[in-house]
């Protein structure tokens, strides 16, 4: 071995320090709301062309504010989207922890969604899903996000992860659940929809669970026949009939 071969072995990679370097200038401006348009997408397309776990940790905080006007916020996050998908599976931690404070999940979930097979994208939902309760919450977007979410996927998992929603103290949460335990088509939701419309104010939440019955055919068993029809008759006109199913009382013109 020659002494330049020993001497180029024995350096230190100059690579490594820089790369992070850098990583941390695009990121300071990528994720900077007043910097300009111009500076802001050349950082955003930088660490995207960078595809690697800490340049995609990076872009995940431009999903955290919106711009004027609206076709460049949507154009900067399509480009930081691509960005972190195009850094692999290996980004999943990064996009988990991000989840677990952001205000808004739409741009997470669709980075999920990209990354990961249909098995794997309904765990990580189950698993956000998991972290929320149904009591108050300020913000309800993100637990709300993940039960529409969850709706184009179906499993027992998603209907168990999801029933007990139907009785979250915000109005619009409880309807997408009703909506996303619909989805999963199966007659085993019946108890808890009609324990849901029970306790149930909402007179569209009511008639929506009234209707999803009443399309599948579904059938109440008898033990709860009294109590959905107790909770039907403030709806919008629907009825238990004799053989459990939910009917029509009258028709509207």
């Amino acid at each position: 071995m020659g002494i330049f071969d020993f001497l180029r072995k024995s350096s230190p990679p100059a690579s490594g320090p820089a790369v992070d370097k850098k990583v941390a200038g695009y990121a300071k401006v990528a994720s900077d709301k007043r910097a300009q348009t111009y500076d802001r997408i050349e950082a955003l397309q930088a660490l995207a062309a960078m595809k690697s776990v800490e340049a995609a940790t990076a872009l995940l905080k431009r999903f955290t504010f919106s711009i004027d006007p609206s076709i460049t916020d949507q154009d900067e996050k399509e480009v930081a989207f691509q960005g972190v998908v195009d850094a692999g599976k290996e980004v999943i931690p990064a996009v988990r922890e991000f989840c677990a404070r952001a205000e808004t999940l739409s741009w997470p979930i669709k980075i999920l969604r990209a990354l990961l097979e249909d098995d794997e994208y309904r765990d990580e939902l189950i698993d956000l899903l998991e972290g929320f309760d149904t009591e108050y919450a300020r913000n309800v977007e993100p637990k709300q996000q993940v039960i529409i979410a969850l709706g184009t996927l179906t499993g027992d998992e998603i209907r168990e992860a999801v029933e007990r929603f139907l009785e979250d103290v915000n109005e619009t949460v409880r309807f997408h659940a009703v909506q996303t335990t619909f989805a999963q088509g199966t007659e085993e939701s019946v108890p808890a929809l009609v324990k849901a419309i029970a306790s149930e104010e909402s007179v569209r939440i009511k008639n929506k669970v009234a209707e999803g019955m009443m399309a599948r055919n579904w059938t109440i068993p008898a033990e709860l026949r009294g109590t959905a029809r107790d909770a039907l008759q403030d709806s919008g006109g629907y009825a238990v009939n004799d053989g459990g199913q939910i009917s029509r009382t009258r028709s509207y013109g």
